[in-house]
């Protein structure tokens, strides 16, 4: 009898341990960071630099070297015990099937300048598909190309433009979903250069074996970068790339984990604080950052902030709004937290932007000033700097470029 429980212990433990480490999804920010999804960026970024404002970006930067910076941050993460997946590791693995599928959708003949050969352009696209190699499917995932097709006029068949629709804003894999402690959900982006990165992430997602619990659908619009967590409650942005459809989406499908929803409104719509986590985030339970324009603002302000708090009982499945309109400031004093402020200098250089891997040991953007890094060592908060400073001109920095995926029990 007991080395028939024992035998049974042995083939059932190891699906128990399973189930155990696939659900170990975050309540807070300064849990114990696992596993972390990441893009390192390649040759689809290449077009979003040399148009920086329409591919999103600040400046221009140098791909190469950006390529190199983002690799350095995944060794940093490993070096602290972090698995990183990257998407195209990912990619690279995934049967070749499910990239066609991705390529079908990604490349497009175009042909409304010569109808007749639409029915036979089409034939002709799929048998492409069907013959590229792996590597060429994941370029034309990334690249997103579209071969605009002409009548050649000197008897040679055809002529053609080639233009891509890139995924040059991926490496930013904070934006495509948020993780709670339900689960992983899939955004809808607000931008429609970047409507095609959530298909990409939930193949990403699949390959990892994680189903997530909810998309965000029609009118709704929310970006990973508006949502952070908070132990026994979520923040999320409402403002310039998430709405209020989206939250409300979120909290009806009970996707939230928590009882008590803040939702964050800015009125304030720059694209230097375009997302919750660009002027606020969270350092451990009791210490948080704020950018000091919205620290010290007043009521009637651009940067004033306010919080709407949507509670529900423990076990109910319905959110209340139950007060509207709190100042932010003192929504987060009243909840224990004391508060670093980031001084315009070194906010325009993502210092708010850095990423909690452990109670107050954060990963943040090096070269911040000596003022900032007494405040963080006042505050007994380990950092380690990396060096981001081409990466961070697409307006984003240590947060934005990862997806915390699983934390450790």
């Amino acid at each position: 009898m007991k080395k028939t429980l024992l035998s049974l212990l042995i083939l059932v433990l190891p699906f128990y341990a399973a189930a155990q480490e696939k659900n170990s999804f975050p309540h807070s920010e300064w849990d114990c960071a696992k596993e972390i999804l990441m893009h390192t960026p390649g040759e689809e970024l290449f077009d979003g630099v040399i148009h920086p404002y329409a591919g999103l970006f600040e400046y221009y930067f140098d791909v190469d070297k950006a390529a190199e910076e983002h690799r350095g941050y995944i060794k940093a993460l490993e070096k602290n015990g972090i698995k990183v997946h990257t998407i195209r590791e990912l990619l690279e693995r995934a049967p070749v099937e499910r990239l066609r599928a991705c390529a079908i959708s990604a490349l497009t003949y175009d042909t409304s300048g010569i109808p007749d050969a639409a029915e036979g352009s089409e034939k002709y696209r799929m048998s492409v598909i069907n013959e590229m190699s792996r590597a060429d499917l994941i370029r034309c995932i990334l690249l997103r190309p579209t071969v605009k097709l002409y009548n050649s006029g000197n008897n040679t068949g055809f002529e053609a433009v080639y233009t891509h629709s890139p995924l040059m804003n991926l490496y930013f894999t904070r934006d495509q979903s948020i993780t709670t402690p339900r689960g992983h959900i899939i955004s809808k982006m607000n931008s429609v250069q970047r409507a095609a990165e959530t298909q990409i992430v939930s193949l990403c997602y699949e390959l990892m074996g994680v189903e997530p619990i909810l998309s965000i659908t029609g009118d709704g619009r929310l970006e990973g970068g508006d949502y952070l967590r908070g132990g026994t409650i979520s923040y999320i942005g409402c403002g310039m790339r998430t709405n209020i459809e989206a939250i409300k989406q979120i909290m009806s499908a009970d996707a939230f984990g928590h009882d008590t929803i803040a939702v964050v409104n800015d009125h304030k719509w720059w694209q230097m604080q375009m997302h919750l986590d660009t002027y606020f985030n969270i350092i451990d339970k009791d210490l948080c950052t704020l950018v000091e324009s919205r620290y010290y603002a007043k009521k009637g302000d651009p940067e004033w902030v306010t919080v709407d708090l949507y509670t529900r009982k423990p076990g109910a499945k319905e959110y209340a709004l139950t007060q509207k309109e709190i100042p932010f400031v003192e929504f987060l004093k009243k909840g224990g937290f004391e508060i670093i402020p980031i001084k315009p200098e070194d906010e325009l250089h993502y210092a708010n932007n850095f990423l909690t891997i452990a109670p107050r040991h954060i990963m943040a953007v090096g070269n911040q000033s000596e003022e900032l890094q007494k405040a963080l060592s006042e505050n007994g908060v380990k950092v380690e700097w990396i060096p981001l400073e081409t990466l961070i001109k697409g307006y984003g920095a240590a947060h934005c470029m990862t997806q915390v995926i699983r934390v450790a029990k």
